[in-house]
């Protein structure tokens, strides 16, 4: 992980974010979408999530699901914000969340999450 990518929310498209969900251990994401004023009012929390301790080792990106047609799809028909924890490139967990605690609670299981070693 760059010095960049450990201290922001990386903005990333659909086909970055597979890359870097392949790329990194990791990955915390956050699909917006534009005038989503929850997603506005989780920005500051989830920004915050990057220097938490103990999230050190999870990379945090950000995109937009109205300019990214695999988000949107793996959002079906839910409505932004919208969260998705991977590890080692396989999708954990994935829910629409309105909270900052139950934000905090899907960090907290993949923060848990042991991976599979070989």
């Amino acid at each position: 992980m760059t010095e960049e990518e450990r201290k922001h929310v990386v903005d990333t498209d659909d086909e970055h974010l597979r890359r870097l969900t392949h790329e990194h251990m990791k990955v915390f994401a956050k699909f917006t979408s534009e005038n989503c004023a929850i997603c506005q009012a989780l920005a500051p929390p989830f920004a915050k999530f990057v220097d938490a301790p103990g999230n050190e080792g999870i990379l945090f990106v950000r995109l937009n699901s109205d300019e990214n047609p695999v988000a949107k799809k793996l959002m079906q028909e839910k409505v932004a914000p919208f969260f998705v924890s991977y590890c080692q490139g396989r999708m954990l967990e994935c829910d629409n969340l309105t909270t900052e605690a139950a934000v905090q609670a899907q960090l907290a299981r993949l923060r848990a999450f042991m991976p599979h070693t070989e």
